[in-house]
């Protein structure tokens, strides 16, 4: 399994856009009842207070025709067919469901052959109701990997909802789809099925003909068009909404070869107009041309110390807080202000005894991040991690607090004996529950970074924690789902079993828990 098959894989209060005005989501923090993006909201934290949910499942009978038997399943209210690769997280707001996939299993007859999917299902009973298709990339596997699908899950405000492509294309799209008409100036959804943006913008795509199960996209922009990007094997990050704006991951990385950086002046992180889709600013930090390999990582976005801030973990291996306001460049550019850095890797990481830089890709050498930072009471907890394909190494958990100050003067502590890590953290109550792709569990306290409990789960883990009614979900390579209890004291609550790989990570919604594997969705709730 390679991370080209991969992707990783926002404060309680954060500003989104939605209907025409602004509304506050703190609401979402207290009662829990919907999971709107990557990572619940923009802090990036993934612990809800939701309770009954339950613990006692099963991943239920596979029937001949790859579906699974949902009353073989327990306490499984709905289960979905999806593509046979799903990464990102499903999201739920507005009675619907949104997921990313591939298309290797066709909603649309007409629609067939590798492509990018986001599907979306009615929240109650899993029936289908539209789908986003995105034909793949001409130039291959070094931008678009094929039968990868898309990684990016989609984030939801209100009418309307966000998502980064396999075609390193950002779209905002109606959530309820073609089903109440053709909304907003797009009107080329039939030829975007054909050939995306660029197909449009070159007029080279011949229109499909679209019916009520098809998107209804609001506006675009291409990325590789609009500031050089670059993708490497695939555009893999999710969108975070703040201020007015979509702040969007490029996902700019090497070429072919691993060795040189493609396009190393063009942005790894850029800030759209969420009305008009109107490039509003970029970072100019230099990230591109420090990266190691790509930028994956889904930016956090938060109030930190009273200072409105875009958090995001660079292809470089440093932690950056930037302001949201992009100023004028002498070149005209609206460039978004780095506000504080931070080196999550340790010295001994890049540079050896002798003094060398230590190669990337070997067991001890320096890492990029991967997984999103997370915000949590005006500290951001980061880790460091690599493609899987670069098999297990050192990794770091940073905990930093920028308002004591530039560089290592913000690094509250740093937890060495994580290995290479694809997760963010979750915490809760003073607790931070963190994996490596080792497959090991720890739970450490939020304020000292000291140990309080290890759990091995004898797997590579992908995923993330969810910490939720008193416990902490996470799922495996070998498709085990681990449920350990919350808090100081370990306790293995249960394993299931699912029959494919869970590289996604649970989420819950409206007392609902869901579990997405490589090529299912499932629904569980307590009856």
């Amino acid at each position: 399994m390679k991370l080209t098959q991969f992707l990783p894989l926002i404060p309680a209060v954060a500003f989104l856009f939605a209907g025409g005005s602004y509304i506050i989501m703190a609401a979402e923090k207290e009662n829990g009842a919907e999971w709107t993006q990557w990572g619940h909201d923009g802090s990036k934290n993934m612990v809800s207070p939701e309770k009954n949910i339950p613990s006692d499942i099963s991943a239920g009978d596979e029937l001949d025709n790859g579906d699974i038997d949902v009353k073989t399943a327990t306490n499984a209210k709905w289960i979905v067919k999806l593509g046979d690769q799903s990464y990102g997280t499903p999201t739920i707001s507005g009675g619907r469901v949104f997921v990313g996939t591939n298309n290797n299993n066709p909603r649309n007859s007409k629609i067939e052959g590798d492509r990018g999917v986001v599907m979306c299902f009615d929240e109650k009973s899993g029936k289908f109701l539209w789908q986003l298709t995105v034909p793949k990339l001409p130039t291959g596997k070094v931008n678009d990997w094929e039968y990868l699908g898309i990684c990016s899950s989609p984030t939801i405000a209100g009418k309307y909802g966000y998502v980064i492509t396999n075609r390193a294309e950002v779209i905002k799209f109606d959530t309820a789809g073609m089903i109440d008409g053709n909304d907003g100036p797009f009107k080329d959804e039939g030829k975007y099925m054909a050939g995306g943006l660029d197909g449009i913008a070159k007029g080279t795509a011949e229109a499909v003909k679209i019916g009520e199960t098809d998107a209804d996209i609001i506006w675009g922009l291409d990325m590789i068009d609009e500031v050089g990007a670059f993708p490497h094997n695939i555009a893999s990050s999710s969108v975070v909404l703040g201020d007015g704006k979509v702040f969007a991951s490029t996902s700019n990385g090497m070429d072919w070869s691993h060795l040189n950086i493609q396009q190393p002046l063009s942005p790894t992180l850029i800030a759209l107009d969420i009305e008009s889709g109107e490039l509003m600013g970029e970072e100019a930090a230099g990230i591109s041309e420090r990266t190691y390999h790509c930028n994956w990582s889904s930016p956090a976005y938060g109030d930190i110390a009273g200072k409105k801030t875009l958090v995001f973990g660079g292809g470089d291996g440093w932690c950056y807080g930037f302001g949201t306001e992009g100023k004028k460049d002498k070149d005209g550019f609206n460039i978004l202000p780095v506000l504080w850095k931070v080196d999550c890797n340790l010295k001994e990481y890049r540079i050896d005894e002798k003094g060398k830089k230590i190669k990337y890709a070997t067991y001890p050498g320096p890492s990029e991040i991967i997984s999103s930072p997370v915000v949590y009471n005006n500290k951001i907890y980061t880790t460091i991690g690599q493609d899987p394909e670069n098999g297990e190494g050192v990794g770091l958990l940073t905990c930093i607090d920028p308002s004591k100050g530039q560089g290592e003067k913000s690094i509250v502590w740093q937890f060495k004996d994580l290995g290479r890590s694809l997760s963010s953290p979750s915490v809760a109550e003073g607790l931070v529950y963190i994996a490596d792709y080792s497959g090991r569990v720890f739970c450490l306290d939020a304020e000292s970074g000291e140990v309080v409990w290890d759990h091995d789960t004898l797997s590579h883990i992908w995923a993330s924690t969810l910490v939720v009614d008193g416990k902490v979900y996470i799922g495996t390579e070998d498709g085990e789902l681990i449920i350990l209890k919350a808090g100081k004291e370990k306790e293995e609550i249960a394993i299931v079993d699912f029959p494919n790989p869970i590289y996604s990570t649970p989420v819950v919604a409206n007392e609902t828990l869901y579990i997405m594997t490589q090529s299912h969705l499932y629904a569980y709730a307590k009856k």
